[in-house]
């Protein structure tokens, strides 16, 4: 019999023999199994004398957890779009295999049956690398039916990679929300005892079951402690870290809240936000076929790079500091290509809306200081006086170019989502020009 995924095998080579699990191989020519120890070992097929089944892979039958819903508790929906949140490893294998059922919801996060009635729904399985506007309408159909079902929130297990450029989005298409949408992430898989998946899905469930919070937002791990999660703002959090649980950080404003995980307490940190009350959700979706640029300034830049957008709907610029500069002066004979920038821009500029935003993230525009910064607002470049971080930018130019394409100048520089901050506190800045 050959043996199958799984299945426990002797392989014998030319250097010696080796048991272990035979795991999937992406290289036609290698075989790789997991010994004991927990290491795979990759075998050149080429090297291989015999291999020898040993025991079949045993199917464990889950079992079954009786759900109850308590009338006294909120439900919550929760959707699946992939990520690590909801994923268990086989051992034998090393396949992460998804769990979208209530059933395995509970089973692997117990604590979160008595904080409120879990319903789940599987929306798309994605890297969040691979999400565009598409998936964000889909999500936002997916809220509405929840939301005419009759449920007392939702929580969006999600990748972390691009979860910031989602709650934006969601953000923005959600118009008079009035439950509240929690985004949700792991940046440790559920396999390892550093995993933050079940903190971050509990402290969601337990804000949502407090509260009368009504927004969009994420909850993610306040630092690397198990002690607490923070609620963070939709359009003004960033994921400022590869790898670290608190990865995520709040960009120019306070987080809504604070959750703490081993305590029934919740720290409301900024209680500006909307509350439950009887609206009428609208989605205001967006366009698909947008084409939306992102540029980031460096050193050595050429009048080529501007023309790449001129086919482009609208353009972010990531500039260096206060101005969010870009290479536009010419100041000696070794800064020729400078002059041209500017002018690639200044047309760029007449035919689509080009947004400054800044390279050191924190911080506002303010393209009134230096010559510079006057110049590319001579030049059309939108964004003055704005502290949006680029993901936000970039998110909002896309939204206002689908439902408001006329007036896209104009409502850039309105607060409609709470993505611009009036005025930065002191732990953001320290004085305002």
């Amino acid at each position: 019999m050959k043996p199958k995924i799984g299945d426990l095998v002797e392989i014998e080579t030319t250097k010696g023999t080796h048991k272990g699990a035979l795991l999937p191989s992406h290289d036609k020519n290698t075989t790789v199994i997991k010994l004991s120890s927990g290491y795979n070992l990759g075998i050149e097929n080429k090297n291989i004398k015999s291999t020898k089944l040993l025991e079949q892979k045993k199917e464990i039958k889950q079992k079954e957890v009786k759900i109850t819903h308590k009338k006294d508790l909120k439900t919550v929906a929760i959707l699946h779009t992939g990520g690590t949140l909801a994923s268990e490893v086989d051992y034998k294998t090393g396949a992460v295999t998804p769990r979208f059922s209530p059933n395995e919801i509970i089973k692997m996060f117990p604590e979160i049956e008595n904080i409120v009635n879990v319903k789940s729904k599987f929306v798309s399985n994605i890297w969040s690398e691979d999400m565009n506007f598409k998936h964000y309408n889909l999500l936002a159909k997916e809220i509405e039916k929840e939301a005419k079902a009759g449920v007392d929130g939702i929580i969006i297990s999600h990748g972390t990679d691009t979860l910031h450029y989602t709650s934006a989005a969601l953000a923005f298409i959600l118009e008079n929300l009035n439950i509240p949408v929690i985004l949700v992430g792991a940046q440790r898989s559920s396999d390892r005892g550093s995993t933050d998946a079940a903190m971050n899905l509990i402290c969601a469930a337990k804000f949502i079951a407090q509260t009368e919070f009504s927004e969009v937002a994420i909850c993610m791990h306040e630092n690397m402690k198990d002690e607490t999660c923070l609620i963070l703002h939709a359009c003004k959090s960033r994921k400022m870290h590869s790898s670290r649980r608190d990865a995520f950080k709040s960009i120019n404003r306070k987080p809504w809240a604070r959750v703490y995980f081993k305590e029934n307490k919740i720290d409301v940190l900024d209680n500006s936000f909307r509350k439950r009350e009887s609206r009428k959700l609208k989605l205001d979706l967006f366009k698909e076929n947008l084409k939306i640029g992102f540029l980031k300034a460096h050193p050595n830049m050429t009048a080529e790079e501007i023309k790449i957008y001129s086919k482009f709907n609208g353009l972010v610029l990531e500039g260096y500091g206060l101005a969010g500069n870009f290479p536009i002066n010419k100041t000696d004979k070794l800064t020729a290509e400078n002059e041209k920038i500017l002018k690639e821009l200044t047309s760029l500029a007449k035919k689509i809306p080009v947004v400054a935003t800044t390279q050191t993230i924190f911080g506002r525009i303010n393209m009134n200081v230096y010559s510079t910064g006057r110049k590319m607002q001579q030049a059309g470049i939108l964004g003055n006086l704005l502290d949006m971080h680029p993901e936000t930018a970039f998110i909002k130019l896309a939204w206002l170019l689908s439902n408001h394409p006329k007036q896209v100048k104009e409502l850039l520089n309105h607060n409609l989502r709470g993505e611009i901050t009036e005025r930065l506190g002191t732990e953001f800045i320290e004085d305002e020009y």
